[in-house]
């Protein structure tokens, strides 16, 4: 069972949208997953709208990848490189802790995802 940055279980993220590198609702990850998608985080349109500025546009829908877009509220596992961006320039979407990869570790301190606590 994959563990959270608490310790714990890993719980899950969200399941409407279904998130996760694996679409099960999981911020998990694995070699294949080139992103480490390991933050739960609840969008902001100040995150949306910076994302979509670097690149990676999640507000549209992809219906060829059954990704329907997202909104501010929605939670969604990111790339732990995209929030480390977003909190250096101010914008970090808030962390739910208890879904929320223990290897988002190796890139972050504990202190930093404890600032921005859902």
């Amino acid at each position: 069972m994959p563990t959270n940055v608490l310790g714990m279980p890993l719980q899950s993220c969200c399941f409407e949208p279904k998130t996760g590198y694996y679409r099960d609702g999981f911020c998990k990850t694995g070699t294949e997953d080139l992103g480490t998608h390991v933050v739960c985080a609840i969008m902001t349109d100040d995150f949306l709208q910076f994302s979509k500025g670097r690149g990676n546009d999640l507000l549209t829908p992809i219906p060829y990848y059954q990704f329907p877009g997202l909104k501010a509220g929605d939670k969604w596992c990111l790339c732990i490189s995209r929030w480390k961006e977003a909190y250096l320039e101010g914008v970090a979407p808030p962390v739910i802790l208890e879904s929320t990869h223990e290897k988002a570790l190796d890139y972050v301190s504990f202190e930093s995802l404890l600032e921005h606590k859902a």
